[in-house]
């Protein structure tokens, strides 16, 4: 792999990080969700003299803020996951797979997703991943490598 492809996996380990940490962020604004739930449940939310919501609506948000945030936490163990597996060049399958769900995240995913995309098609890193993921040939005395 020359200089450039080099640099660009660099870069690009470094990207999946900060996207990580941009999408974990993100992931905790369900919050909000149970927190309505949460007050709609215990009776905080209502106004005077207003009917307060049935009770389902309440279980309904708390359920689905807690799906989006477990849903959020799984994408960022992906993306870091995907970062730690292009800096290793491991898993090229993986890493291009994280990338086209990364294009889902706009703007910032969709910028990192085509960019892992284009970087990892190209032959060089291609191979050097292929070559980071064979075993290494036992030794002429038998014994195992270390």
């Amino acid at each position: 792999m020359n200089a450039d492809s080099a640099e660009h996996v660099r870069l690009l380990a470094i990207f999946h990080y900060v996207l990580a940490g941009l999408c974990a962020l993100f992931s905790l604004l369900p919050l909000l969700y149970v927190g309505m739930g949460w007050l709609m449940l215990t009776g905080r939310w209502d106004r005077p003299l207003a009917r307060p919501p049935p009770a389902p609506v309440g279980w309904f948000l708390v359920v689905m803020g807690a799906v989006m945030m477990l849903l959020g936490a799984c994408y960022v163990v992906l993306v870091v996951l995907a970062g730690r597996f292009v800096a290793r060049r491991r898993h090229w399958t993986f890493c291009i797979v994280v990338a086209a769900l990364s294009c889902a995240f706009f703007p910032f995913g969709t910028v990192l997703g085509v960019f892992t995309i284009i970087v990892l098609a190209r032959p060089d890193v291609k191979a050097a991943f292929v070559t980071a993921s064979m075993p290494l040939a036992p030794s002429a005395t038998g014994s195992p490598p270390r």
